[in-house]
Formats: structure tokens, sequence, C-alpha cells
């Protein structure tokens, strides 16, 4: 009786394994089908894209469309690619930075008005972007900000959510480690840099990724405030395929290609980061 169990068991066993893999191989297929359309579509010409017959592949498989790209005149991909590749370099670690200094600050600091300025964070991510984004805008034109890359970078680099999470981060943080800072003489700026900053690297790290991920894909603040095609993100130059006039949309597949390569390759190196920033209990080891 015993070991027919034991058999029953195995066979469940095996067959609760064939099954989790069947449903990781049908999630990674659907995962996977839209990066496979853009990259067939690139390939394309214009009237296979638009076919109604499905294609499998292109029937010639070509970079044509990956060479106009970058050699269109009036579509500056090469340098949208480079101000989208600083702006989001620039926002991920400052932006990052800055929300740890504030959440330790909101965590650790005993200063008054801490609370007051917690609410004032907490209420700056109850009010819409809709709300802000025209005085943003005459802050940052005032300034000289028009057509410039800090002008786009600049509204990025505070980020509510971030320092909310820094701050919870940080009041998880084991006290007794930061009091043993302070009996070598560390004050709290000490016990910031060589304590707590170096044991949240995965928070960093996560974070990082996702602002990096998100000034990559901004699209509406760097289309208003870049208004020279020379300060346009590859977001904006992408857009410029798609008109009332006419749609490149071989074009424009090789663009999301092109674009989405840069956060696939953030994703694969992050993506571990993602995961754990979120619930680690900030202890190294």
């Amino acid at each position: 009786m015993t070991a027919t169990s034991a058999r029953a068991g195995g066979a469940r066993g095996v067959a609760g394994t064939i099954a989790t893999y069947l449903v990781l191989g049908v999630a990674s297929v659907l995962f996977l089908l839209p990066f496979y359309i853009m990259l067939r579509n690139s390939m394309m010409t214009q009237m296979e894209v638009s076919s109604p017959d499905w294609q499998w592949l292109p029937a010639i498989f070509s970079l044509d469309n990956y060479l106009e790209l970058f050699s269109d005149p009036s579509v500056p991909m090469a340098s949208a690619l480079g101000n989208s590749l600083l702006i989001a370099v620039v926002t991920a670690p400052v932006s990052t930075i800055f929300a740890s200094m504030a959440g330790y600050a909101l965590a650790r600091l005993p200063v008054p008005g801490r609370g007051a300025v917690l609410t004032y964070v907490v209420v700056t991510m109850m009010i819409p972007g809709s709300v802000t984004f025209v005085p943003t805008f005459v802050v940052v034109g005032a300034m000289g900000g028009v057509n410039t890359t800090w002008g786009i970078i600049a509204p990025g680099l505070f980020n509510a959510f971030a320092v909310l999470l820094f701050r919870n981060f940080y009041l998880r943080f084991p006290a007794e480690i930061e009091e043993a800072g302070r009996i070598d003489g560390l004050g709290y700026l000490g016990v910031y840099l060589r304590i707590a900053l170096p044991n949240s690297v995965s928070m960093l790290a996560s974070l990082g990724a996702l602002s990096f991920i998100d000034a990559w894909n901004a699209f509406l603040w760097p289309l208003v405030i870049g208004q020279d095609p020379a300060s346009w993100t590859a977001q904006i130059a992408l857009s410029t395929l798609l008109t009332a006039q006419s749609v490149n949309l071989p074009g424009l597949f090789a663009g999301a290609v092109v674009t989405v390569v840069p956060l696939a390759v953030m994703f694969l190196v992050a993506q571990r980061y993602i995961v754990q920033g979120l619930t680690t209990s900030g202890l190294k080891g």
C-alpha cells in the first residue's frame, strides 16, 4: 500500500512538473510573440507588412529599413538615441540617489517638521501630472530650459514614490548597526554614506533600473520642451514616421527594435534586482 501510494505521488509530481513547464512554455511564447512580430516586420517591405496574408518570415531578409532609418535627414535617429541615452543615464542614478538621501532623512533625522515634509511628499503623488505640467513648463522655460537637455532632465530628478520606498526601507534597517557606527564617531552623514547606503545597493539598482526605463520611454515632456530636432529623443524621432499623410510601417518597426534594445539589455541585467530590491531587508550577506 505504501509503495502504491509512493508511485501515485511520484506520478502526480511528474504530471505537475510537466504541467508547470507547459504553462511556462505557453507564457514564454505569448511574451515573445510581440518581439518576433516587431523584428519580422522590421525586415519586410511596406507591401508585405500591410498585406492581409500572414507571413511567418519576410520573403527576403533585408536591413534596408534600418539603413534608411539612420540615413533619413528628416529623422535624426542617431542623435535622438544619443539624447535618450544621455537623459536616461543621468536621470537614473541622480534621481535614485536623491530619493535615497531624502528617504533616509525622513526615516532617521530627528528634525522638526519631518512629518509635514512626509505629508507633502505623499500629497505630491496625489496631484495628476496634467495639473503640474503647464506650471513646470513655465518655470523651466523662464530658466532657459527650452531645447536643452537639462530642461528635459531636471523635472524628473525627484520621484516621490521612490522617496517613500527608501523611507520604508531605512525604517526597517536595524538601528543597532547604525548605533555601532555612531559609537565609532560617525554622524548621520557618515552613517548614511558608510553603512546605510552600501547596504541598500539592491534598492538602488532596482529603482535605478526602473528610473532608466521611465526616462527612456518619456514622450510628452521631451516633446514639449525639446522643440528643436537637435533636442529630440528617440521616442519623438520615432513618432515622426507616423503622420496624417503617410505611415512608414517598416520604418516604425525598425525604430521600435532599435529603441527597445537598450531596455531589453537593462532588464536582463537588472531583473534580479528589480525583484529583490523591493523586498530586501537591507542587510548584506
